[in-house]
């Protein structure tokens, strides 16, 4: 175990790491009290090589780490990665890691079921547990005990020895392609991308008229902006129920916030509040032009709650034919899109997952086959 807490080491541990045909990689970070994660440590395991980096020492640049995460001759094994991801996007300037390997969703695609944690994937592909005792360490503080340590390289030296089993695994069901389309999608990067003006499509719409959703909008962005630019989580800010109550009341004025019980006193007197009422006044200029284009939902068909339990029997069918986690071929809300619509725009419908469910539930909603329950199996059967 190597602590690495300058830049010349840093620089020296990512060339040998460059050197391995993979590297398993994990992140330790804080996020309670901040609206961008703070990236506390970073582990690393390629080769031999198996290191300790302190992002938080006095400093350090992180950039030998980043170019060992954009060299494309180098896979990069994680297990659920997305926040690891969220934070070097944000942190590295744009930077997403290729190629990309996620230990949790190749679990998936081989029937080690839904979002499997670390902990039992570990238990499963080599045969120990680990020692959970430091999972609730505070990682920002310095300096770490050596169990902190041994912990935490833990999550990466067991990754570095699992992922040739479940590349491996995937090549003998012959799902490479899967995780390809997994992993395309992953290191998109509009999934990291957070821009204020998008800020509304986090919330539930309750109406559709023009004033409402032009106000919700710019409540959304007032809050994304402050909330961003004064690195404090959203809710800290005001929370969604707040949001909707400027979306009702649309404020004029600071001195109209006063009566909202979303409001804290003396809020009207601040800043904050002069960039929340600058932008509703902007929003209400012309609320038809400044809110965001909805289209009408397709009217539901009849017996709706019915056709999505019936998509669940056959989702669960499918799983089990496929030998794969249900969830990783559609979700609830994936089913109840399915039902009311044969070209909504969901994964369940596209790629591999279309041809293992997609196509075949679109069928089972038009009578073209059916499920048979025999010898206490359920079966799906095709129809004269």
């Amino acid at each position: 175990m190597e602590w690495i807490d300058n830049t010349e080491s840093l620089a020296s541990a990512c060339a040998d790491l460059r050197k391995a045909e993979f590297v398993a990689i994990d992140t330790e970070f804080m996020r309670e009290s901040t609206f961008w994660p703070q990236l506390c440590l970073i582990q690393a395991a390629g080769g031999e090589r198996e290191v300790l980096i302190d992002p938080l020492a006095e400093g350090i640049d992180l950039a030998p780490f980043y170019e060992l995460l954009k060299d494309t001759k180098v896979q990069k094994v994680f297990h659920a990665c997305r926040q690891d991801l969220e934070i070097f996007f944000h942190m590295g300037g744009g930077v997403i890691p290729k190629p990309l390997f996620d230990s949790q969703v190749a679990a998936m695609a081989v029937g080690l079921g839904d979002s499997i944690s670390y902990d039992n994937l570990v238990r499963a592909l080599a045969g120990t547990s680990l020692d959970k005792g430091s999972r609730f360490t505070d990682w920002s503080r310095r300096p770490l005990s050596d169990k902190q340590k041994t912990y935490a390289l833990a999550d990466v030296t067991y990754l570095r020895d699992i992922y040739p089993k479940l590349r491996g695994m995937l090549a003998k069901v012959k799902r490479e392609s899967w995780l390809a389309e997994e992993m395309d999608l992953i290191t998109d990067p509009a999934t990291y991308e957070m821009h204020p003006e998008d800020a509304w499509k986090r919330l539930k719409l309750r109406k559709l008229t023009p004033q409402w959703l032009a106000a919700l909008k710019a409540a959304a962005f007032w809050r994304e902006t402050e909330a961003q630019t004064r690195d404090i989580p959203r809710n800290r800010i005001m929370k969604d129920d707040g949001l909707y109550e400027l979306a009702h009341a649309a404020p004029k004025t600071t001195q109209d916030l006063q009566g909202l019980r979303a409001v804290p006193k003396g809020f009207e007197r601040s800043k904050p509040a002069e960039r929340l009422i600058a932008l509703m006044n902007e929003a209400m200029e012309d609320p038809k032009a400044y809110a965001p284009k909805i289209e009408k939902p397709k009217p539901a068909p009849p017996n709706l709650g019915s056709i999505v339990e019936m998509l669940k029997v056959y989702l669960k069918v499918a799983a089990e034919r496929e030998e794969v986690a249900a969830r990783l071929i559609a979700t609830v809300p994936d089913l109840e899109k399915l039902a009311a619509d044969d070209e909504a725009d969901i994964a369940a419908l596209k790629g591999w997952r279309r041809a293992v469910f997609g196509a075949d539930a679109i069928r089972l909603k038009h009578g073209e086959i059916a499920l048979l329950l025999e010898n206490g199996r359920v079966e799906a059967v095709e129809l004269e």
